[in-house]
């Protein structure tokens, strides 16, 4: 049950690749017996900085993340006022009930 499958390959290519057997050549990775006549990768170089920042875009950053602070910041107080007025209400219906429970043991 847990032990493991080896996949079986239906329509086999013909050539057999060992599979400790792939050295670089070129800066390319060959098998021995691979006959391919991929070139060598050119390096990437770049001279710019990988991330720019113009006056408008640091302007767009600070302005989105204000933003940002401003929403979350009234979600919160906008659930905080919710619970306290919940816990208000809670605290007047509990008054309520306790004063007409204490007037009905008095009658």
């Amino acid at each position: 049950m847990f032990s493991p499958k080896v996949p079986v390959n239906d329509q086999p290519t013909g050539q057999i690749i060992p599979l400790g057997g792939i050295t670089a050549v070129n800066g390319h990775q060959h098998a021995p017996a691979c006959s391919c006549s991929n070139p060598a990768p050119a390096p990437a170089t770049s001279t710019r900085p990988a991330v720019q920042l113009t006056p408008g875009s640091l302007l767009l950053l600070v302005g989105s993340g204000t933003a940002a602070v401003l929403v979350v910041g009234a979600v919160l107080v906008s659930m905080l006022l919710a619970v306290a007025i919940t816990a208000g209400s809670l605290a007047i219906v509990a008054l309520v009930i306790r004063s007409l429970i204490n007037q009905e043991r008095k009658s």
